[in-house]
């Protein structure tokens, strides 16, 4: 059974025992206050400039789809990192996030017309998660782009996995996990690492 049926059932019976209310832009909130996303986004795909270890100036790039019916717009995006020898520094002031995907204008998608303006950008080096916080928040229908600028790619080879997560607006509101960002980083012949 598919998992948007079953979560199709599992609300149509919450409904029916008056567990979830619909408000009117028919987001899903539930009695203490939750809000879900009616249909969540989707991370499209997860991509970086370089892939070789100790580079400088690269951009991690996740570009995600937010459905025209997720009811909800886009507030917030979680990136963790699950997996990586090394964690990941960034410089957060140079983080952005624009509308479109990093493919169709070479990563250059910057001009001022398609920038997303950002809230708080932070760091919780315990976690090792960084929160992208969208001002004012992403409205449903849109494929956008958040570029994460990394001081420098790891140091050591390998596989570094990043979590995304999306969350609707609302004061309590639930996230989505929409996947992970699968990075490779190489040594390459210069590196001081096998």
């Amino acid at each position: 059974m598919r998992l948007a049926t079953l979560f199709g059932i599992t609300l149509s019976l919450a409904i029916s025992i008056g567990g979830v209310a619909m408000t009117g832009t028919q987001a899903v909130q539930l009695r203490d206050g939750t809000v879900y996303f009616v249909e969540p986004p989707k991370l499209v795909k997860a991509t970086t400039t370089y892939k070789d270890v100790n580079i400088l100036g690269g951009t991690y790039y996740f570009t995600i789809n937010l459905p025209e019916n997720a009811g909800e717009s886009l507030q917030k995006v979680t990136i963790a990192q699950k997996e990586g020898v090394e964690n990941i520094d960034y410089n957060l002031n140079d983080t952005r996030a624009f509308v479109g995907t990093s493919d169709a204008c070479g990563g250059l998608c910057l001009r001022k017309e398609t920038r997303l303006k950002l809230g708080a950008v932070t760091n919780e080096p315990k976690t090792r998660t960084v929160s992208v916080n969208f001002d004012p928040p992403v409205v449903p229908g849109q494929t956008i782009t958040i570029a994460l600028r990394p001081v420098s790619n790891p140091s050591f080879s390998g596989v570094y996995l990043l979590g995304v997560t999306a969350f609707p607006v609302g004061e309590k509101s639930h996230g989505q996990f929409l996947g992970f960002g699968r990075f490779q980083f190489y040594s390459n012949s210069g590196s001081w690492f096998p």
